[in-house]
């Protein structure tokens, strides 16, 4: 019989080593959590504090989810690896893409109403343009082998992916319905007339500013934002809600999906070029937040601005490790 005493001290100990456990994936906890939990607690038993365990059970838990991410460990060998990457390259590229199209879509609002003063800003524009164009592109190309094979797998009755494809629809459907209905607050409406011979539609820039208009220094200037119309204000809370749904919806469907290793191929090139066309956009962005972008008027350049340069350049970074993983993989590289 186990002494009261005793009895208190092993439940510390399993309390403490569930909470250590957290560390770790909930794939690798199913795996492996009995044995590491005994193990942990026969070292809390024998020694109860020890900062080294401490920060390597830390370490360990996040290499495990940075190789379940498919950031880290050796190149995947098994479609569910695969399809983790290419989940975590398109929630970093989702990352990317709002800051960026954000600063795009600010950029195009200074170009309405005043012509650049260098060609840094020239450059910056034409090559961000030209980036949101083909990101646009791969984008359609990427969602097409998705509603198609989650279609099919509907059919089946596979309910296990009616959530995802419900959350992606529904956040995908209110984003596009609001930044429709706010685009004609667009800042650049009533322009100088020049300015429509530029690279972008008004249409578009207006829907971009839209959609990313919760992407704004003026959460940090309460007095400035309370002077905006309620339902604006309602729209910046509820848009980066809206496109969380539809990102997280997606990176659902691509991590329970069964796809063919010729979808995840497909899918693995993609994700390559689109890291090279963020590469170009990130360029394009440097160019005029660290050249033209600090001078006066409306293609100023502030805070969140440098601030989201190097947002990106972080999510590029993990969107090209991802891809480039997965495409490493037998199964997302093509057959020789």
């Amino acid at each position: 019989m186990t002494a009261p005493g005793q009895a208190g001290k092993d439940d510390a100990s399993a309390r403490r080593a569930a909470r250590m456990l957290r560390w770790y994936p909930a794939a690798w906890r199913a795996r492996y959590g009995d044995e590491f939990t005994e193990l942990l607690m026969a070292e809390l038993a024998e020694q109860p504090r020890s900062w080294r365990r401490g920060a390597d059970v830390a370490r360990g838990g996040l290499v495990a989810r940075l190789a379940r991410a498919g950031l880290s460990g050796r190149p995947p060998e098994s479609p569910e690896q695969v399809r983790a990457g290419l989940a975590t390259a398109a929630c970093s590229a989702g990352a990317f893409g709002v800051v960026g199209v954000a600063m795009w879509a600010q950029l195009t609002i200074g170009w309405e109403w005043a012509p650049p003063s260098s060609a840094a800003t020239t450059i910056a524009m034409t090559a961000m343009s030209a980036g949101v164009l083909v990101l646009a592109v791969l984008a359609l190309l990427a969602v097409f082998p998705l509603i198609w094979s989650a279609a099919r797998a509907v059919r089946r009755q596979a309910r296990h992916l009616l959530g995802p494809v419900l959350l992606a629809v529904v956040g995908a459907g209110v984003l596009a319905a609001g930044s429709h209905h706010f685009e004609n607050g667009w800042p650049a409406t009533g322009a100088h007339p020049w300015a429509h011979q530029g690279l972008v539609p008004a249409g578009v820039a207006a829907f971009s500013w839209a959609a990313t208009l919760s992407v704004s220094s003026y959460w940090a200037h309460p007095a400035a934002l309370a002077a905006f119309p309620a339902a604006e204000i309602a729209w910046m809370a509820v848009s980066p809600v809206a496109l969380l749904a539809a990102v997280a919806g997606v990176t659902a469907l691509v991590r329970r999906l069964d796809l063919s290793p010729r979808i995840l191929r497909y899918e693995a090139r993609l994700a390559a070029s689109a890291a090279a066309v963020m590469a170009v956009f990130l360029v394009g962005a440097g160019c005029w937040v660290f050249a033209e972008g600090s001078g006066p008027g409306l293609l100023h350049a502030g805070a969140v601005d440098t601030g989201g340069v190097v947002v990106m350049a972080v999510a590029l970074s993990v969107a090209r490790r991802a891809a480039g993983r997965a495409g490493t993989s037998p199964l997302g590289s093509p057959p020789r």
